[in-house]
């Protein structure tokens, strides 16, 4: 892998973070921005579960035992839905989505 995607998977990897403290900070400043007088807002029930990223290694295990059960063409064919010819020419962000074509080709067998 060259050192400019390992630079970039690393910057993605930073800005997801970033992000929800980002969020919790606007929040925070919501809350300490109102009156005395008012209640301060509830903060939403509902929390965003934060995804542990999906690295390289992890899909590449994932295809190559697709592969091995058979499915290498059909894996090519979604790599170059992606705009590559190998695992490492894929954006780290279409990872999931990749996951989830890999993940029907034992039932479309």
């Amino acid at each position: 892998m060259s050192k400019m995607s390992d630079m970039a998977m690393t910057i993605e990897e930073l800005r997801n973070p970033a992000a929800t403290i980002n969020e919790e900070t606007n929040w925070l400043a919501e809350q300490f921005s109102n009156t005395a007088d008012e209640a301060p807002a509830k903060k939403p029930a509902t929390k965003k579960e934060v995804k542990t990223e999906l690295k390289l290694e992890d899909v590449r295990a994932v295809l190559a035992e697709k592969s091995r059960a058979g499915h290498t063409v059909a894996i090519r064919t979604l790599l170059q839905k992606y705009g590559a010819s190998k695992l490492s020419g894929v954006d780290p962000k279409n990872y999931e989505a990749l996951l989830k074509y890999a993940e029907v080709l034992d039932n479309a067998t």
